[in-house]
């Protein structure tokens, strides 16, 4: 994880629905997440039509320009179609777990929902770099260690987009590696969540976590290089766990200052 930039105030001047007691959540980051749950209470379909933005506001009880904020957010991270003269659709992307097959149960602006995810991750790829340190073909070994020379390049030149391709490309070629189509589904989907919640509540990549994460891509390669399951997935779940720390710490610096 990279450095962004702080959440911005409502754009919309909208005063802040959360209890004063609870932390700081932008307007439209709340209709946003009300949205995804109205989807599911209607059992609405990939395809189907939704409320227009006149009855979504009505329904929610605030202006349609914070429920059009709201919309271009679900728009960007793939969960809503706008079709222009058209009106609102579900989207239709099966290939995310909060699909309609997967129950749609996952918000991204829902904190805890995203603890849970970084939890189904360490699971998944602590078991995908056991497998792998058994299962990596040289061609394989390649690309692991190829993907995580970029995320080390992308460090030290500070390219954001660079840094954040590697460390994609990384933990795809490890669950790869590990021979099991369905860690490399669980490892992908989950990790498209991942960004869902980034692009919501933090918008873009965050934290000063970018150089340990490199050192930890680099042991686990070795672990996975030198066939060490047992160091593979402990290294695995190290670099999961400071990850999950690191994301606390800018929640926490973001909200409270």
């Amino acid at each position: 994880m990279t450095d962004g930039a702080l959440v911005p105030e409502d754009p919309t001047g909208q005063p802040d629905t959360t209890p004063a007691t609870g932390p700081y959540r932008p307007g439209y980051e709340l209709v946003a997440e009300q949205i995804l749950q109205l989807i599911a209470e209607l059992e609405l379909q990939p395809g189907d039509r939704m409320p227009t933005e006149n009855e979504l506001a009505a329904r929610m009880g605030t202006s349609r320009t914070v429920v059009r904020e709201a919309v271009k957010i679900l728009s960007a991270i793939g969960r809503v179609r706008a079709h222009k003269g058209r009106g609102l659709y579900v989207a239709d992307d099966e290939g995310m777990l909060g699909s309609s097959r997967w129950g749609g149960f996952f918000l991204p602006t829902n904190l805890d929902h995203v603890y849970m995810l970084f939890e189904f991750r360490r699971v998944q790829e602590t078991a995908a770099s056991r497998l792998a340190a058994t299962h990596a073909t040289p061609a394989e070994l390649r690309a692991i260690g190829a993907a995580a020379e970029t995320c080390r390049q992308g460090h030290l030149t500070g390219e954001t987009s660079l840094f954040d391709r590697g460390d994609e490309d990384f933990h795809l070629a490890v669950a790869a590696a590990s021979h099991n189509q369905f860690l490399v589904a669980a490892v992908r989907e989950a990790r498209r969540l991942q960004r869902q919640s980034s692009t919501i509540g933090l918008h873009g990549s965050v934290g000063g976590h970018a150089a340990e994460a490199v050192e930890e891509h680099l042991a686990i390669y070795r672990a996975i290089r030198d066939g060490d399951p047992e160091a593979a997935a402990a290294a695995a779940g190290l670099h999961l766990d400071n990850t999950l720390q690191d994301y606390r710490r800018e929640i926490q610096r973001r909200l409270f200052g």
